[in-house]
C-alpha cells in the first residue's frame, strides 16, 4: 500500500464509458485492478478504474492499445476518498480499526509499521457506547504522540462514544480495577445478561463476562420462598439472578466496596427488586446476621474460605441449607487416554440434566460466537480428581465448623461441582454446591 493510498487517495485509470468494460477485463487479467474500490464517475462523464499503482507499468499502458479492436484511450490520475467496493466494505471491526489507524498515523507524518499493527487490539469489551480495551493495547511510544486524535479515531472506527483501557487489578480485598477513561466524561455503563440489567462505573467496579454460565445456572435454581445471603455481592452479579429469575423471597447482599454498593443499589432498582434485598455495607466478618439463610453464595476468588465461618453462622440452625462455594482449583493435565469425556444429559442426575438444558436454552439467545466460546470453556471434565478432593476437604471442614458452632452433629453432602471457566493454565474456577443439614434436633 503506498503513502497516497493511506492518506485517502488511490491510483486510477480514466477512460471513456464505452471502453470501461474492455479496460476492466484487461486490468483484471493482469491483476492490476484494485478490487477494494468501486469504479467511479468523473466530471465530464468519464470513468475511473482504481488500480494498484505500484504494479502498473508503461508496458501495461502500451499493451492497452492492442487489447481490443480499438485503441483504449486512458490516462493515470488519483481518486480522492475512493468508495470501497461491496466486498471491501464488509470488514470486521478489528480490520476497520486497523485501517483507520493506518490513515491517522501516515496522515500525521509518521510511518506505519508491523510493530504498530501488532499493537492494535483485536478484541475488546463493549458496554453500550463505551469500549474497554485490554491493558496491553497501544503500548508503543508513537501512540502517545497522537494525543486525543487516537482515541477519537478508535471510537469512530468501533462505533463508540467513549473509550477506556484496563490496567492491572489493584491489590487488596476489594479487587478494584485500574481502568483509565481515555475519551468521555464518565465511566458509568449498562450491561444486560439474561434479561438482567447491570449498571456500574468501569473505572471503579469489576465485571466478569466469563461468569455468564454460572449466572445462568443460578437463575435456574429452585429458590422460591428462600432467603439468600450473598457474602460477596459486588454489583449484584449473583444476587440479581437469584432474585429476578430464581424467585428467592429475600436477599441479604454483603459488600464493602462503596463504589460497588452504589452500583448494587442502582441495579436492584433497575430490575425492580429493591424491596426484596437488604444491603450490608462493610466487612462481612463483622456481619451481625445469623440463623436466617436457606442458601449462601460465596463468590470470592481465588478462594472464599475466609467466609466459611460466616456462612455457617448465617445458615438456619434448625434446617440448614445450601452453600455455593467458589474456588480456583489447580490441576495438572492428565494423559490423553485418561481425559474423561463430557457427560451427556442421559448420563447426568435428573436435576443436573435439567439445569444443563436450561443453560443451553439460554445460550441460544446469545451470538453464536459467544455461545461457542462459552461451551469451549465449560465443556471440561466435571469430576476431575483434584476438584473432587478439594470438594471433599471443604465439605469436611464446613461440617466441623457447623458442629463446633451449634454443639451437635451435622452432615454435609456434595450436590454438584460446576466448572465455570479456565482461570489460568491448569487452574479452573469451580463452584461447589454443598448441602448442610443438622442430623439431630436442637
Amino acid at each position: 500500500m503506498d503513502v497516497k493510498d493511506m492518506c485517502g487517495a488511490v491510483s486510477a485509470l480514466v477512460t471513456e464509458p464505452r471502453f470501461a468494460q474492455q479496460l476492466r477485463e484487461y486490468l483484471e487479467g493482469e491483476q492490476i485492478l484494485d478490487a477494494r474500490y468501486r469504479l467511479q464517475k468523473m466530471p465530464g462523464g468519464s470513468v475511473a478504474l482504481p488500480v494498484l499503482g505500484e504494479k502498473l507499468t508503461e508496458q501495461h499502458l502500451r499493451a492497452l492499445q492492442k487489447s481490443g479492436p480499438q485503441e483504449v484511450p486512458c490516462r493515470l490520475t488519483w481518486i480522492q476518498d475512493p468508495v470501497p467496493s461491496k466486498a471491501a466494505s464488509v470488514q470486521t471491526p478489528a480490520q476497520k480499526l486497523c485501517h483507520k489507524l493506518q490513515r491517522l498515523v501516515v496522515g500525521s507524518g509518521e510511518s506505519w509499521s508491523e510493530e504498530l499493527e501488532h499493537d492494535v487490539p483485536r478484541s475488546w469489551q463493549r458496554h453500550g457506547d463505551l469500549v474497554l480495551l485490554s491493558e496491553d493495547s497501544f503500548s508503543a511510544a508513537l501512540w502517545e504522540k497522537l494525543g486525543p486524535a487516537l482515541w477519537e479515531t478508535v471510537a469512530s472506527a468501533l462505533g463508540a462514544q467513549r473509550v477506556a483501557r484496563r490496567g492491572r487489578v489493584l491489590p487488596g480485598g476489594m479487587r478494584s480495577p485500574s481502568v483509565t477513561l481515555l475519551l468521555g466524561q464518565d465511566g458509568w455503563v449498562e450491561h444486560v445478561d439474561n434479561g438482567i440489567r447491570y449498571t456500574f462505573d468501569v473505572t471503579k467496579c469489576m465485571f466478569s463476562p466469563g461468569n455468564i454460565t454460572e449466572k445462568l445456572r443460578v437463575a435456574s435454581l429452585p429458590c422460591s420462598g428462600e432467603v439468600l445471603v450473598d457474602l460477596y455481592a459486588g454489583i449484584g452479579y449473583f444476587t440479581l439472578p437469584y432474585l429476578v429469575h430464581a424467585a428467592a423471597a429475600f436477599a441479604h447482599a454483603c459488600e464493602w466496596n462503596r463504589h460497588a454498593v452504589e452500583a448494587l443499589r442502582r441495579n436492584l432498582a433497575l430490575n425492580g427488586v429493591q424491596d426484596r434485598c437488604r444491603i450490608h455495607h462493610g466487612d462481612n466478618r463483622q456481619l451481625e446476621l445469623q440463623d436466617v439463610a436457606d442458601r449462601v453464595n460465596l463468590g470470592l476468588l481465588p478462594s472464599s474460605e475466609e467466609g466459611w465461618p460466616i456462612a455457617c453462622r448465617v445458615l438456619k440452625k434448625e434446617t440448614g441449607g445450601v452453600l455455593h462455594i467458589h474456588h480456583n482449583v489447580e490441576n495438572l493435565p492428565a494423559p490423553a487416554h485418561q481425559q474423561p469425556g463430557v457427560l451427556r444429559d442421559e448420563q447426568r442426575p435428573p436435576e443436573e440434566a435439567s439445569s444443563v438444558r436450561q443453560v443451553d436454552r439460554e445460550r441460544e439467545r446469545w451470538s453464536l460466537k459467544d455461545a461457542e466460546n462459552c461451551r469451549k470453556e465449560t465443556q471440561v471434565a466435571r469430576v476431575r480428581p483434584e476438584w473432587r478432593r478439594w470438594a471433599e476437604a471443604a465439605a469436611k471442614r464446613i461440617q466441623g465448623l457447623l458442629e463446633e458452632l451449634h454443639g451437635r452433629p451435622w452432615r454435609t453432602s456434595i450436590l454438584h461441582i460446576e466448572a465455570v471457566k479456565s482461570y489460568a493454565p491448569h487452574v479452573h474456577h469451580v463452584v461447589l454446591d454443598l448441602e448442610c443439614r443438622p442430623t439431630l434436633p436442637a
